[in-house]
């Protein structure tokens, strides 16, 4: 029997609602990952999990950004060509394949060095600090209730991705009619676990949503019908839809079961790669439907 890596992220769900006029910052705690191996479960399982697919694994060592990984192995490869240049060998000795291997290999590490800032010019976009989130904002994490044990799991470490992956501040998940929340958001002072589900439920009604079966992104400025859903200051916008495949209906074959919006505030926020991501998110998450 074939064996699978399945996660299973010990979240607490317990606390669904983060209290009102509590400021947080980007970074979320650290969260303790479990991997196992174990049979596969038959097709008829109710237990769903996420992938290991639609995760993105990082070094773990605080305050190192692993995208400029490629930097600091070429200054690193770099210094060590140099080194053995000037002090590893005799200069009268050098031969001109030596010189050429050289010069071959500082040419390397100084396109690796280069490699993140070229590789974020052409994504156009800029990781999100503190200083990018809008004022006027209240983070906030609130779910709907009565939602079965493994969608909750699923749901609050799917947000939790979706903001610790991409440039997104905010992240509303739509299933079925259960939603979830987390981020940044400019929501009413105050307010309930009720009192802000049906603000959301509401918003998303007037945005026409609930029908949704194309992907939209806005990479510049949110279109004004989603201006009252999304946070103030947001530039880019991207909503991927889940699509339930439907073998009763001959001539719609696909029918909208939920939707992944996620906001940020910087232009440009979600590459190509990120959005397929996102889908595959979209996709796994879709099996509760």
């Amino acid at each position: 029997m074939n064996n699978i890596i399945c996660l299973k992220p010990c979240i607490p769900y317990h606390h669904m609602f983060c209290p009102n006029k509590t400021t947080f910052t980007k970074k979320y705690p650290s969260t303790t990952l479990h991997a196992s191996l174990q049979d596969s479960q038959p097709p008829n399982s109710t237990q769903h999990q996420l992938n290991l697919s639609v995760l993105r694994f990082t070094l773990g060592i605080p305050g190192f950004d692993e995208s400029y990984l490629p930097r600091w192995i070429g200054y690193g490869f770099g210094s060590l060509l140099l080194l053995n240049h000037f002090f590893g060998s005799d200069s009268s000795t050098v031969t001109s394949a030596q010189l050429s291997t050289e010069v071959l290999g500082l040419s390397l590490a100084s396109f690796s060095i280069a490699l993140p800032y070229l590789g974020k010019f052409l994504k156009g976009a800029q990781p999100v600090d503190q200083t990018t989130l809008p004022e006027g904002t209240e983070q906030i994490f609130v779910m709907s209730s009565g939602i079965v044990d493994g969608l909750k799991e699923d749901l609050a470490w799917s947000s939790y991705i979706l903001l610790c992956n991409t440039n997104a501040i905010a992240a509303l998940i739509s299933i079925q009619g259960d939603i979830c929340t987390r981020g940044y958001w400019n929501v009413p002072d105050n307010s309930s676990k009720e009192i802000l589900l049906a603000w959301f439920e509401k918003k998303i009604v007037d945005a026409a949503l609930f029908d949704l079966k194309d992907t939209l992104y806005f990479p510049q400025d949110a279109d004004s019908e989603f201006q009252d859903l999304v946070p103030k200051g947001t530039h880019s916008l991207l909503v991927q839809p889940m699509l339930q495949i439907s073998t009763q209906s001959t001539t719609d074959l696909q029918k909208p079961a939920g939707f992944i919006l996620l906001a940020s505030t910087v232009r440009y926020a979600f590459s190509i790669k990120d959005r397929a991501w996102i889908a595959a998110v979209a996709d796994k998450l879709r099996g509760w439907s």
